[in-house]
């Protein structure tokens, strides 16, 4: 079974920016977001881990193997219609910690955001 997989806009266009700059990183970043379409929640380590600081429990984190330089981590979580939502992306590297304190914040509102639209019946 496939799931559905939709990229938030900023994310779409940070894949596009790396696609540009980077293209093998992002043909490897495409190939993980394809395993997620394929494999959808029971997909696990070492790929996909939970964000345990996210103040949503289904908050996890997409991991690609990358040949190029950087340590690229996707943000998503499953929403009720069992659609996984990438809600952020960037490379952590040289800033590991920090990374996750900038962009989790942003992952968690703009899965809220999302939670209220399909509560509300809105695309």
């Amino acid at each position: 079974m496939a799931w559905e997989v939709s990229l938030e806009s900023e994310v779409e266009e940070w894949l596009l920016d790396l696609a540009q700059h980077h293209p093998q990183t992002a043909d490897e970043v495409v190939a993980a977001i394809d395993k997620l379409e394929q494999d959808g929640p029971t997909l696990g380590r070492p790929l996909v881990d939970r964000i345990h600081s996210s103040k949503h429990h289904n908050m996890k984190e997409l991991r690609p193997r990358t040949t190029g330089p950087g340590e690229i981590r996707i943000l998503f979580a499953f929403d009720p219609e069992r659609q996984a939502i990438v809600l952020v992306a960037g490379d952590k590297a040289g800033a590991w910690r920090q990374w996750y304190e900038i962009n989790v914040p942003i992952a968690d509102e703009r899965f809220s955001r999302h939670l209220k639209a399909v509560k509300e019946g809105k695309p």
